[in-house]
């Protein structure tokens, strides 16, 4: 049988196409479902201005990845602008991830000049008071849509991101109608994964069965929508969901992917479910480096080795990369090179990143799993 590891056609590691960096955790806002339990800071340990630059030239030194600069709030770090530029002058293509709220025609003129070309925005609740109460400060709503305007109005490309739980999941219509309206480019749904302050929302995660409803309203939604696109996140069982709806449609899922407007754009790319270690990571305040943000297990720190040599030698991304190594279900999967399930969740809730996606109700169908290991003789796969 055939290996089902990640790998390039000389048999060496793909670089990351995207890592999302949490330059700070200090945040002014303190809401309920945070991965990091982000507070005002300040934090210990946090790299310095000269560890951030040293990290991006590494980086570039053999990838071009999309660099997600988060937080926190990464607008709280002083040199939150000299790390930008520094990055976008070195040729990487540097993103923001921000709540908004401090934005101002000032701030928004300096994001563009440092050349940061888009800004996701969290928005949970297309109501006010029930979005303030989410997010743990009055008039974050307001805030955040005034924030959004300016950006715009500075040529800045927004993008709208929601966590989906049972709180807001009868809301997903009347928040793409909110993306929309505010000009959003794209509008991601992020399925919760229980970490961090999010584990005070573990009973409000959706369960299975809504789970799936909520991404194939998803796909039904981006079939309609043709000035807007949508990208799941924390959510694997998309790309199951987006071929077998295809195949049902008489289509290919990656012809209806590419037929999309926005579908060819870096931060559109649509691939594989779980890209934790793949092709995604995520690096942490202190510089720990892990599949991604809900992930909290440790591949290695920048601080320690570069971060080159954790990317390609890490035991866990390895691990992450052979998809021979899934257990249960997810070992057995017809979709297991396009899902993987979320390794995130199957670690919170056994301690063991490679057992079944817990929250998957999916039934694989033995029959047609390819005898070569390849994993997936679904047509479009």
């Amino acid at each position: 049988m055939a290996k089902a590891e990640v790998k390039d056609l000389n048999g060496q590691v793909p670089p990351p196409r995207m890592i999302a960096w949490e330059i700070t955790r200090s945040c002014n806002l303190a809401c309920i479902h945070c991965r990091a339990s982000a507070l005002h800071g300040p934090y210990e340990g946090e790299l310095s201005t000269d560890d951030a630059k040293a990290l991006l030239d590494n980086i570039k030194s053999f990838s071009n990845p999309i660099i997600i600069l988060t937080g926190g709030e990464p607008l709280e770090r002083s040199d939150f602008y000299e790390i930008a530029k520094y990055g976008h002058d070195i040729g990487l293509r540097m993103v923001l991830g921000t709540n908004a709220t401090l934005m101002t025609p000032e701030i928004a003129a300096k994001i563009k000049e440092v050349g940061i070309p888009r800004m996701s925005v969290s928005i949970d609740f297309p109501i006010a008071e029930k979005h303030d109460e989410f997010r743990g400060l009055p008039g974050a709503f307001d805030e955040a849509v005034k924030g959004i305007k300016i950006a715009r109005e500075a040529g800045i490309e927004v993008q709208i991101n929601s966590t989906i739980t049972k709180l807001n999941v009868a809301y997903l219509d009347d928040l793409l109608k909110f993306a929309k309206e505010v000009g959003a480019v794209a509008f991601h749904p992020f399925l919760l994964v229980p970490t961090g302050r999010g584990k005070e929302l573990e009973e409000q995660e959706l369960p299975p069965e809504e789970y799936e409803r909520a991404l194939n309203w998803v796909y039904d939604k981006q079939k309609e929508e043709k000035d807007i696109f949508f990208k799941p996140t924390d959510a694997p069982h998309y790309f199951r969901i987006m071929r077998q709806r295809a195949k049902e449609d008489g289509e290919k899922a990656s012809t209806m992917m590419s037929g999309h407007p926005h579908a060819a754009r870096g931060l559109e790319t649509m691939t594989r479910g779980c890209l934790g270690g793949i092709g995604f990571c995520f690096i942490s305040h202190v510089g720990q480096v892990q599949p991604c943000g809900y992930f909290e297990k440790a591949a290695g720190n920048v601080k320690e080795q570069p971060f080159k040599e954790v990317w390609e030698n890490s035991k866990l991304f390895a691990d992450l990369r052979d998809y021979d190594k899934l257990k249960g279900k997810c070992g057995i999967c017809e979709f297991k090179r396009i899902c993987g399930g979320c390794r995130a969740r199957a670690y919170e809730a056994t301690g063991d990143y490679l057992a079944e996606e817990p929250y998957c109700v999916y039934e694989p169908k033995l029959d047609k799993v390819s005898s070569q290991g390849r994993g997936c003789d679904i047509p479009g796969c």
